[in-house]
């Protein structure tokens, strides 16, 4: 009987062969340590950026929503197209901390933290525009919170979709930010106690909350993580299919359709990831954590947008088929003239961003090219906010009648508070990166051995 042992090796995780302590340094020290000038850069130029949105918005207030290029025909524009792009950059990161904690992907450690941080900030800048969209939104709670009153019947209309994404989002957005905050308490305690000034100390560990790393510390944390990775996981397919029935369950063509749900999910995963790449290749570079996030890291992710645009691009497709096959003469002039009419340069700007520059992923190296990478994930991002576009301005600036057909011209006003989000969202990402741990390094430390080039996995094959 012959005995044959093959030497198997992987990549590493953790690159540089790194101690425990030098991965506590290394993503400490953008904590404790001056920013770089790349960090100054962005928090200014973001900042700047967010405060133009910030008072774009209050003047839109002020003045009403007459500002925006709206009409009788389309009454949703670039109010919901921002809202719907925002809830789906925040699904990557409720993706990466729960579904691929559930499925024991190690390489999910150096990049769940900020990919959680994403989802909140991606949340609340989603808000906004709803918000905002009510005309007087300093009454909004009457309209959207169901409590006890003496108005008699006035109630909310629970059948309505737009009231679903109420609860499924601020769900959505608690349990994120539970999950989120329970993952930093051990990463906050080591902050806490490298901490040379008091104030510091108190700060975090105030966070912190009295937690001193022991046995019963860490079977809590477990627990509670896991419970936290079981709730969120059905919530990131739930919460962009009750956003899906915002147009599925009306009558409009082009809305109307069962895909909806699927699509939708497939999409925010999509432009989920493309964001996650974007805000973590930026942090790379500015943090220095080349190291963490590393080609393995960037391979992966990689993967999965290929995959998921992939889907998306069958999305399109099945659409198409299905608008043809159906017979409605509405159905198949929606699709049309989404490709061919007024908005058709929308449609194909969403084509080629979302199907045809993630091809690009099927060769290895291009899969671990930083910067062909970086601009792959902009495309994405474009497309995805475009895709959101069309379906929804596409779909109602032509409807049943000819006689109500109307164009949807942008304003200013448009355009200022779409870019003012993107400060906002940029601008709390560098604050975040600057104040909490980017990376989470405890869970870092539990694979920083997983898979050297120096640690040889053996397996044993017997042949009779």
């Amino acid at each position: 009987m012959a005995v044959h042992v093959y030497s198997v090796t992987r990549e590493p995780l953790v690159v540089g062969k790194k101690t425990l302590h030098e991965i506590t340094h290394d993503v400490c020290h953008s904590i404790e340590g001056k920013p770089s000038m790349l960090w100054w850069l962005g928090f200014l130029t973001t900042g700047g950026i967010a405060a133009i949105g910030v008072i774009t918005m209050f003047y839109q207030m002020y003045t009403g929503i007459g500002t925006w290029g709206l009409n009788k025909t389309v009454g949703w524009g670039f109010d919901i197209t921002n809202f719907v792009f925002w809830i789906g950059i925040g699904h990557a990161g409720t993706l990466i901390s729960a579904v691929l904690f559930l499925f024991r992907q190690k390489w999910r450690t150096s990049i769940n933290r900020s990919a959680e941080a994403m989802t909140l900030f991606a949340v609340l800048c989603a808000l906004i525009y709803p918000t905002i969209h009510m005309g007087r939104p300093w009454i909004g709670p009457l309209w959207i919170a169901p409590y006890p009153n003496l108005r008699g019947p006035l109630w909310v209309n629970f059948r309505s979709p737009l009231l679903w994404d109420v609860f499924a989002i601020s769900t959505y957005f608690t349990i994120s930010a539970c999950f989120w905050y329970i993952g930093l308490v051990p990463d906050l305690a080591t902050v806490r106690d490298r901490a040379k000034h008091w104030l510091r100390k108190i700060f975090y560990g105030t966070l912190s909350l009295g937690w001193n790393g022991s046995v019963r510390n860490w079977n809590h944390y477990e627990t509670a993580y896991m419970i936290f990775a079981g709730l969120s996981t059905p919530l990131v397919f739930s919460v962009h299919t009750i956003v899906s029935f915002d147009f599925a369950t009306s009558v409009i063509p082009g809305w109307h359709t069962t895909i909806f749900p699927p699509y939708f999910v497939a999409g925010a995963i999509f432009s989920g990831f493309a964001m996650v790449l974007t805000l973590l290749l930026i942090a790379r570079k500015t943090m220095r954590l080349e190291a963490y996030i590393n080609d393995v890291t960037l391979d992966n992710m990689a993967k999965i947008v290929l995959l998921t645009g992939s889907l998306v691009g069958l999305a399109y497709g099945t659409e198409f088929f299905i608008a043809w096959y159906s017979g409605s003469l509405y159905e198949g002039f929606a699709f049309i003239n989404r490709a061919t009419g007024p908005f058709a340069w929308s449609y194909w700007i969403m084509v080629s961003c979302n199907v045809i520059s993630p091809q690009i992923l099927w060769f290895k190296k291009l899969r671990r090219n930083p910067w062909v990478l970086f601009v792959m994930s902009i495309f994405v991002n474009i497309g995805m906010w475009f895709e959101r576009f069309v379906i929804i301005v596409t779909s109602l600036h032509r409807d049943y009648l000819p006689s109500s057909w109307a164009y949807y011209k942008l304003t200013w006003v448009e355009y200022t508070e779409l870019i003012g989000t993107f400060g906002i969202f940029f601008f709390m990402f560098f604050v975040f990166i600057r104040f909490l741990p980017g990376i989470a390094f405890g869970e870092v430390k539990g694979v920083n051995k997983f898979a050297r080039h120096d640690d040889h996995a053996h397996a044993e094959v017997k042949h009779a």
